[in-house]
């Protein structure tokens, strides 16, 4: 086998290594789930808070909206909002008051209490 076949060679087997560790050490750890709050009045409360006029949520009934993004697999999601890591903190924070993480997003301030996004946060972590 000639020098240059070889060499070819050898670059050709590390490329997968080369990709498969550039992208594990890139990409954040999945969302931990919340083990705080109710699932079930969850998906109540997204019904109530009327969040399906917006998004797609799957479970939830009328919740068909295409304005803001589906939330299907939203567990398994790195980012919410493509500004905070996907975390219950960060998602309960963004459900109360989403102006105050991304001033001017055409989410609105619903009003959201502390409890009721906690209970929406265990619904949304149930989608992955």
């Amino acid at each position: 086998m000639s020098c240059r076949l070889w060499m070819l060679g050898a670059v050709l087997a590390a490329l997968p290594v080369v990709a498969m560790t550039g992208c594990a050490s890139t990409s954040p750890p999945p969302p931990p789930e919340t083990h705080a709050g109710r699932p079930d009045r969850g998906a109540k409360l997204i019904a109530q808070y009327g969040c399906g006029s917006c998004h797609t949520i799957p479970g939830v009934d009328r919740a068909g909206g295409l304005v803001g993004p589906p939330l299907t697999r939203f567990g398994s999601r790195s980012y919410i909002a493509g500004e905070l890591p996907n975390n219950a903190d960060n998602l309960q924070r963004w459900i109360t008051d989403p102006q105050a993480v991304e001033p001017g997003t055409a989410m609105p301030n619903l009003g959201v209490s502390a409890i009721d996004a906690q209970d929406i946060a265990a619904y949304l972590y149930t989608l992955d």
